[in-house]
């Protein structure tokens, strides 16, 4: 059985996308069998990795109206051990096709209940409370939070741990939060470690000791189709999501 993380948010701009390919990137880079699953409409996580959205033929809109099995819409990638279930901007008309239909909480669930092929399976969420969201936490067993080192870090969490306590109550109980990342860290002000210690102090025991700083080719990697780990390996943001997923794969084991 894979193991299934939503990495969600529904602040935008906080680091979901850069930290979904990252993560799946060095989970399948540490030999675990990965499926990256773009459930944003924008479609950003399809694009990090590569993949010319104007060529593609299935995407996940084609399983959540359940025209087509995951297994269909899924492509390698260019990385080793590392595949990817496509999005595009039809998936927001998805969302109010569905807003009528049966079973439409757990069609990703119903979806991904069929692959057995993976060891991680990561969701990059849209930044909103929506049908899909709710879809991705049903699915999931883990929620990974990054949530920026800014001001208003904060406001709004609150609707979506209300949102992960009713799912939890209702249609999927073993949901729990894998852990909350700080991203966008810059150490030397004092506002970042202000935020740092509010953020523990909100989620006790559950933020990452790996935090992801604020890093100019961590920006850059996505216009060029690649991770951070292929872009520039070395840099400050490449080893921040290296020291992640080790952090990540201890504590799902």
């Amino acid at each position: 059985m894979p193991t299934v993380i939503a990495i969600t948010n529904q602040k935008g701009g906080v680091g979901k996308t850069t930290t979904s390919i990252n993560l799946a990137y060095y989970l399948a880079k540490s030999g675990k069998r990965t499926l990256l699953v773009d459930f944003d409409p924008q479609g950003n996580a399809t694009s990090g990795l590569g993949i010319d959205k104007q060529d593609i033929g299935l995407t996940m809109t084609d399983v959540m109206l359940e025209v087509h099995k995951m297994a269909e819409v899924i492509v390698d990638t260019d990385h080793k051990n590392l595949s990817l279930a496509p999005s595009t901007s039809h998936l927001a008309n998805t969302e109010a096709e569905l807003s009528q239909a049966q079973r439409r909480f757990s069609r990703l669930k119903l979806a991904i209940d069929q692959l057995q092929a993976y060891d991680y399976i990561v969701i990059d969420c849209p930044p909103s409370l929506s049908l899909l969201t709710v879809n991705a936490l049903i699915a999931s067993r883990y929620v990974l939070l990054p949530v920026q080192a800014e001001f208003y870090a904060l406001e709004g969490l609150g609707q979506l741990l209300e949102t992960m306590k009713l799912i939890r109550k209702n249609m999927n109980p073993t949901l729990d939060i894998l852990g909350v990342l700080p991203t966008m860290m810059d150490t030397r002000t004092s506002l970042s470690r202000q935020v740092y210690d509010e953020i523990k102090k909100h989620f006790p025991g559950k933020v990452f000791d790996q935090t992801i700083p604020r890093n100019i080719r961590l920006a850059e990697a996505p216009s060029h189709g690649v991770p951070i780990g292929v872009y520039d390996p070395f840099s400050k943001g490449a080893r921040a999501y290296k020291a992640l997923t080790k952090e990540v794969i201890q504590r799902v084991s």
